[in-house]
């Protein structure tokens, strides 16, 4: 079934270079953006939060569905599966931009687990009267998992990088992304509530996380970058090693054990 009225939002934000420093130190980067400073891929972000007063909040710390965008689907269990991005012009620092929200697609399906709900959410951020840049995000509602319940295996990850660059993170690391993003996902930071209810084995790595570091190793080796895709395949706990791999255009996040963790690809610009 699809989501036939998609509901629009508009907001707008004064891209602080102050928040986009933070965030660079956060990554281990030295804090060199300024107001005029073009803002870095997915750096956008860091910006236009969506403050929802406690009693709009659903248990995991995201805004209950039904609050803003996305309608009730009935589905407690939220993840983030993936995301496209076209690039047009560079966001820059210090400038006011506004961001354009749509629910693009709601489609239910029924998988071996129960039903899922695909949500892809489309955002147009606007800055000096032109469309800088493109977001598709891929969101997926569940329900919660069944501790007895066998876990999905992911698939092995290419072992043909040319490049391979180790990324180790802790709970500062992922406490810090949260704020600066404003993402109150309690998988991300509270650990008896991703083991409990959740069923994972630790802390959860943003999966927007791991994207902005492909992101950036793509922007480093390949150039400028036109569209970025990714799609998450199995989630990444804080205390494991994660292999940032890249072949070409595309790149991937690979587990301790082998696992696919992420897969991307990169289009630069021409």
């Amino acid at each position: 079934m699809k989501y036939a009225h998609p509901a629009t939002e508009t907001q707008h934000d004064l891209l602080d270079p102050a928040r986009a420093q933070a965030f660079q130190i956060a990554l281990g980067q030295a804090p060199d953006i300024e107001a005029g400073s073009p803002l870095p891929p997915f750096f956008h972000q860091l910006y236009f939060w969506s403050p929802q007063p406690a009693t709009d909040l659903g248990r995991d710390g995201h805004p209950r569905l039904g609050v803003g965008l996305i309608p009730d689907l009935g589905l407690p269990r939220r993840m983030w599966a993936g995301g496209r991005l076209g690039f047009a012009h560079e966001l820059r620092a210090g400038v006011s931009a506004e961001r354009h929200s749509t629910v693009e697609t709601v489609v239910h399906k029924h998988g071996r687990s129960g039903p899922l709900a695909f949500v892809t959410l489309r955002h147009e951020y606007r800055q000096t009267d032109r469309v800088c840049l493109t977001e598709w995000q891929d969101l997926v509602y569940r329900q919660d998992p069944s501790h007895d319940a066998p876990r999905p295996v992911p698939p092995a990850a290419r072992k043909d990088e040319t490049e391979l660059r180790e990324r180790r993170f802790d709970p500062i690391q992922l406490f810090r992304y949260s704020a600066l993003t404003f993402n109150g996902h309690r998988i991300h930071y509270d650990l008896n509530y991703a083991r409990e209810v959740e069923g994972y084995d630790g802390l959860v790595v943003h999966g927007p996380l791991l994207a902005q570091h492909l992101m950036l190793m793509a922007r480093e080796l390949i150039g400028p970058l036109a569209q970025f895709s990714y799609r998450a395949a199995s989630p990444l706990m804080e205390f494991e090693t994660a292999s940032l791999c890249r072949h070409d255009t595309d790149l991937w996040v690979r587990g301790p054990d082998g696992r696919t963790v992420m897969t991307a690809n990169a289009v630069p610009m021409l």
